[in-house]
């Protein structure tokens, strides 16, 4: 398989090199964390001549003895260099039982520079201060982007390798099929596993039927706003017995899990967050046509989804904005940066246009203010409101 360089991932990892941190590498399977490893990996060699490098794959069968903390811990002193920096570079950690007390172990000796990755549902963001005694840092990899997934295949024209890219998304695996069903089944698989082999197992989940349900339900309204308690009130009335508790459950379990990124609403006037419906978006947007098909391509919650995720790539914060009862699709939160999003897929209509810039025009604030869709031009701007074509800003 053809590899590029993620750069920013790797430089994140090359900038923490030598602090005392358990670098945790997070993301949704098959987004390339392995790879990521591997490439850091390469780096050490290439520029810390004075490294050792203890480097264990639990895909591999070689390290099958080492599926037990003990044996792992006691591995991996036993190849320690005294007078040389000792990089532990651990890949699917979670398969070894009782990981976290080998890594404890060996990052309360200060004598190695530790970075794992692992399964989603057993390596949860929300759980790393649980399991490791010491600071973890973690470095969270999304599928490819536009601009990685233009580098793939060494596209120079913007606007055409987007129209590809709405449709076959960034889960890079998919991109060594030529047909089209095939990418799909294969993007699928990797759904699939994502829920049965890791979500199942964790949560000991027994109402499969249900989380299938509640996939294809969030699937089909990404951009909507929903809620536990809608959402089992839709399944109720389809004749299958739940409620709103399991729903929230099983949710937030896919969220844990890197499957769905839920966005909260932000008052923009009142600034302030506000409780109750929220939007939930997939991790790549190939997972909605895989699961649910292609009949009705939907490219306006598509496009939604792209900039969703990009923004979270890009490490903002992600809001829905309410404006005297008016939504603007995204408040991008850095630091003190702030910026106004409305998404679109086609604004050639007056109606369309106002429909997109009203709302951004009743913001009082400085801040940037941006209605992005795929307008196939450069950009511009009108009463301060940038208008600009979403692979250009993908791009940029």
């Amino acid at each position: 398989m053809k590899l590029i360089e993620r750069t920013p991932y790797l430089n994140k990892m090359i900038s923490v090199i030598g602090t005392p941190d358990i670098k945790v590498i997070t993301g949704i399977r098959r987004s390339g964390k392995s790879k990521l490893l591997e490439a850091f990996k390469s780096h050490i060699e290439r520029n810390i001549p004075d490294s050792n490098i203890i480097h264990i794959n639990f895909n591999l069968p070689r390290y099958e003895e080492l599926l037990a903390y003990r044996p792992l811990y006691d591995y991996i002193s036993s190849l320690y260099v005294p007078n040389k920096r000792n990089f532990v570079l651990i890949d699917e950690v979670q398969m070894c039982e009782g990981f976290e007390k080998a890594i404890n172990g060996l990052h309360a000796e200060e004598k190695y520079d530790i970075y794992i990755t692992g399964s989603n549902a057993f390596l949860l963001s929300s759980d790393l201060a649980t399991l490791f005694t010491g600071r973890t840092f973690e470095i969270h990899v999304f599928p490819f982007s536009f601009a990685e997934y233009k580098e793939y295949f060494s596209y120079t024209d913007n606007y055409s390798a987007f129209d590809k890219y709405i449709t076959e998304g960034g889960m890079s695996g998919s991109y060594l099929y030529n047909d089209r069903e095939a990418k799909y089944d294969y993007i699928a698989g990797v759904f699939d596993t994502l829920i049965v082999r890791d979500i199942r197992t964790k949560y000991k989940i027994r109402n499969t039927q249900l989380m299938d349900r509640l996939v294809d339900y969030l699937s089909d309204n990404i951009g909507n706003l929903t809620s536990a308690r809608n959402i089992s009130q839709a399944i109720c009335q389809s004749g299958e017995k739940t409620n709103h508790v399991t729903v929230g459950l099983y949710m937030q379990y896919l969220c844990n899990a890197f499957a769905f990124y839920k966005i909260r609403r932000y008052d923009i006037k009142g600034k302030k967050y506000l409780s109750g419906n929220d939007k939930y978006y997939l991790s790549d947007h190939s997972f909605r046509y895989a699961k649910l098909g292609t009949k009705n391509m939907d490219y306006g919650r598509t496009l939604e989804n792209i900039v969703a995720v990009e923004l979270l790539r890009r490490g903002y914060e992600v809001y829905v904005g309410m404006l005297y009862k008016k939504e603007i699709d995204f408040v991008a939160i850095k630091r003190d940066e702030k910026i106004y999003i409305q998404v679109s897929d086609n604004i050639e209509s007056e109606e369309t246009f106002d429909r997109e810039v009203s709302p951004l025009l009743q913001i009082r604030d400085a801040y940037p203010k941006l209605v992005i869709a795929r307008t196939r031009h450069e950009e511009y701007q009108y009463d301060g409101v940038k208008i600009i074509d979403i692979s250009d800003w993908l791009s940029s």
